[in-house]
């Protein structure tokens, strides 16, 4: 048995509840095998073993009040998994799922993404089993309070800063900093995703999608390719989705598909710019159901189905794919069901969101596949802008945060394709983006010694 197969095990057995950290350290490490031989010194110092181990690991009661006057309880979560290069940097979940295993997951594979972005920002993630949905903009808010009461103590703009995640929009975001700063007396880049008003950067909501839509770009420029008449299936119907949308329409494609956790649309004439205000009113303000969309524009919906079941069961042609919904979204037979149909380029916007068996998929079928790590680090790229512009105490244009971003991007995926090479693994994004992480994590923490 290798050593990182025997850290896999040892990681499984020590936590055998967690299922998706499971997943994603066995999917970082089964591609770090290159790096065993060629790092002797990384062996001796243990940093394998090391960086499957968060640093902290946080855990906290948050009771609020409903608006019926009753005391609720949930669970709040932080871990601090690794800030060799930088302050701890990853995103807070609001959703039923969360779990101490998914944060962990998140915010190991927030180590790798944030080293990709060449911005010095460690990994960690944050959130909570509450759901926003259905809950009353006082409900939402005595909840982010309550949640700030004890996650303040653990951060800072020099120590750990939080953003958006599933649940957590600029809504969540203003509240929790409201509170940062009533508690904390002190207006610092504690927080990323604010409002433009109070310290947010330009770009920040579209970041990721726009981030998942570059890459996407760069890899069909390897092949001669751009976006002018393709098809394009997005799931999600979030911030992700919405600007990955965008950019796709910009860029000359079609978008076909929106989803939430209800169902799924397929509009074949394509989402277009005035549709796609549609849908932003619907999910941002109304904070309503895809389904209305539907409705509205006399097109097919599926209840209850993922955008990929649907692909799956209509047969329906699509060019690119976006999965920007939630991990393990895609499995086995809808990734096949997706080349069937004729995809030849994937982007991940949502974090882990293809199964191992759809990755395998992917790579025997030699399709352009942009892994979550890279692909959508462009949120957290334009997250650490937002970083660097409070700390400077200035705003920059949004014509000059969206050139950073694309240069970003490309520098991303240049380093990807550079540590494929390097390694033995040429062309294959997933082991380029792993290593390439990688690499400069384990440099910064045998710098340090032991600690």
């Amino acid at each position: 048995m290798s050593l990182l197969t025997e850290i896999v095990e040892k990681v499984k057995r020590r936590d055998p509840d967690q299922k998706e950290f499971h997943q994603a350290v066995q999917e970082v490490m089964e591609t770090l095998e290159p790096t065993v031989k060629k790092h002797p010194e990384f062996v001796k110092a243990a940093i394998y073993e090391r960086i499957v181990e968060p640093d902290r690991t946080l855990m906290f009661r948050v009771p609020w009040l409903d608006d019926k006057g009753n005391v609720q309880v949930n669970r709040g979560f932080r871990v601090q998994f690794n800030n060799a290069i930088g302050p701890y940097k990853g995103g807070l979940r609001f959703h039923p799922s969360v779990n101490l295993g998914i944060i962990k997951f998140l915010g190991f594979e927030q180590i790798f993404k944030n080293a990709l972005t060449t911005l010095p920002m460690g990994g960690g993630k944050g959130g909570s089993d509450f759901d926003p949905k259905g809950k009353s903009d006082m409900e939402v808010m005595k909840f982010c309070q309550s949640f700030m009461r004890e996650l303040y103590r653990h951060i800072g703009d020099d120590i750990d800063v939080p953003a958006g995640d599933i649940g957590v929009g600029g809504r969540e975001i203003g509240y929790l900093f409201g509170y940062y700063k009533k508690v904390g007396n002190e207006h610092t880049g504690v927080l990323t995703g604010k409002g433009p008003e109070y310290g947010g950067s330009l770009i920040r909501p579209e970041a990721t999608g726009y981030g998942a839509t570059y890459f996407a770009a760069e890899m069909l420029a390897t092949r001669g390719k751009d976006f002018k008449g393709l098809t394009v299936a997005v799931s999600g119907s979030g911030n992700v989705a919405q600007y990955t949308v965008e950019k796709v329409n910009q860029l000359g494609g079609k978008a076909i598909s929106l989803s939430d956790s209800n169902g799924t649309i397929i509009d074949e004439k394509g989402i277009d710019a005035a549709k796609l205000d549609f849908i932003m009113e619907l999910k941002n303000v109304k904070r309503g159901r895809i389904k209305e969309y539907a409705d509205k524009y006399k097109i097919n919906y599926y209840d209850g189905l993922s955008a990929w079941d649907v692909i799956r069961e209509q047969g329906i042609k699509v060019d690119a794919a976006f999965p920007c919904a939630t991990e393990n979204e895609i499995d086995g037979r809808n990734a096949e069901a997706l080349l069937k149909n004729g995809c030849f380029c994937l982007s991940e916007g949502a974090n882990m969101p293809s199964n191992p068996d759809a990755i395998k998929t992917y790579q025997d079928h030699n399709i352009l596949y942009g892994p979550g790590k890279a692909a959508n680090a462009g949120g957290v790229a334009t997250s650490g802008l937002e970083m660097s512009q409070n700390s400077m105490r200035l705003s920059w244009p949004r014509e000059e945060v969206d050139s950073r971003l694309q240069m970003i991007m490309k520098s991303i995926h240049k380093a990807c394709l550079d540590a494929s090479e390097a390694y033995g693994k040429k062309g294959d994004y997933v082991t380029g983006a792993n290593i390439a992480g990688f690499i400069k994590v384990a440099k910064a923490m045998l710098a340090y010694g032991v600690v």
